[in-house]
């Protein structure tokens, strides 16, 4: 029976007559120097993993390291080795699916190398995502991913110029601020999807994103406008609505924009919770996707696939962001130079665009 007269605790000298672990101070280096019979440099340097030690004192040092249970205190040793073998992650909102898969990604890549992730959600507020890239400096993490709420909060860029460590921002650009990044090709994904609405006779098509003072709208907003003036067709203004993110804002806007006297007969929804948003609001309305008004969701979501009728995307590779993320990071630590990774978005039509453009006006739809 396990605990009984004469059995090993954790963390307890064998045949010592002493209480267990939890009853007297943890073991100590020094304790397993003793125990397996050998000067306390060697089992630093097995513990460190240097390679200038022999196969039997590295097992003669592991096997009293199990016996008495010792296990080195990680704060003590950053702070002797300048290292803390941990990064930071900070997303805007790790409910979005996208970006809780690309943090997913970056930590399994950091793993295999060895680091520990902290993990940290901003809400979308700009103060709190201050407030954690100064816990994230404070705790001494080695680098620091993120995807920040706003590019030009001062709060934040005063924050991201205290670290001191590197820093890969994720889909984000802070100009005058020297960082690795993985950005991505919204321009040309949401180019190539107003193109194709054009070309199916949709020309009040509204782009729905988020506030301009973050790179993945400005690029949505340009895209969608060179796509309008290749084809000779004025944009309408009125149409570009960016200001959120979340599913509040995305439904709001959508009826807001079926109220008035010429609603959009196409919308380009710029993310996961944007795109359901506006789908809750076409509910509302009755109007039904593909047939209605024709929808091209920027971003996927697995649960989208059983909405009928599929939804048409611009997809990027979590995946490919997540572990671009965490390879570039873990280069700039050893040494390397600030660098910045472009990844594809890819245009999939589907059956939400609809056969044939809707030629009708508000008054149409409402009669229904």
């Amino acid at each position: 029976m396990s605990g009984g007269r004469g059995g090993k605790s954790r963390g307890r000298r064998p045949d010592d007559g002493t209480p267990p672990s939890s009853d007297r101070p943890p073991v100590t280096i020094k304790d397993v120097a003793k125990h397996a019979g050998v000067a306390l440099s060697s089992v630093s340097r097995v513990l460190s993993g240097h390679p200038d030690i022999s196969e039997a004192m590295r097992l003669r040092v592991e096997k009293a390291v199990a016996e008495l249970g010792y296990e080195p205190d990680l704060v003590a040793q950053s702070l002797r080795g300048g290292s803390t073998r941990t990064v930071g992650f900070l997303l805007r909102d790790i409910s979005n699916p996208l970006f809780a898969n690309i943090a997913r990604r970056c930590e399994q890549e950091l793993r295999r190398a060895g680091y520990s992730m902290i993990l940290m959600n901003s809400d979308g507020a700009a103060d709190v995502e201050a407030v954690n890239l100064t816990v994230m400096r404070r705790r001494r993490v080695d680098g620091v991913v993120a995807s920040l709420v706003s590019e030009s909060s001062p709060a934040t860029r005063q924050a991201l110029a205290a670290l001191r460590v590197p820093v890969v921002l994720v889909d984000r650009e802070v100009e005058g601020f020297t960082s690795g990044a993985v950005l991505c090709d919204h321009y040309h994904g949401v180019r190539r999807a107003v193109e194709e609405l054009l070309m199916r006779g949709y020309h009040r098509i509204a782009l729905i994103t988020g506030g301009l003072d973050v790179r993945s709208s400005r690029e949505r907003v340009r895209g969608y406008s060179d796509a309008f003036a290749a084809a000779g067709v004025p944009v309408n203004r009125d149409l570009i609505l960016t200001g959120g993110f979340d599913i509040d804002y995305g439904k709001t806007e959508v009826i807001r924009l079926f109220s008035r006297s010429q609603e959009a007969t196409a919308l380009v929804t710029g993310g996961v919770g944007i795109t359901t948003g506006a789908l809750r609001a076409l509910r509302q309305l009755r109007l039904e996707v593909g047939r209605d008004v024709a929808l091209v969701a920027l971003d996927e979501w697995p649960m989208f696939d059983v909405l009928a009728p599929d939804l048409s995307s611009v997809a990027r590779d979590s995946d490919e962001m997540g572990t671009a993320s965490a390879w570039l990071l873990l280069d700039m630590i050893d040494g390397g130079q600030p660098r910045t990774v472009m990844t594809d978005t890819v245009f999939t039509p589907r059956a939400s665009l609809g056969r044939v453009p809707p030629a009708r006006n508000a008054a149409a739809v409402h009669k229904r």
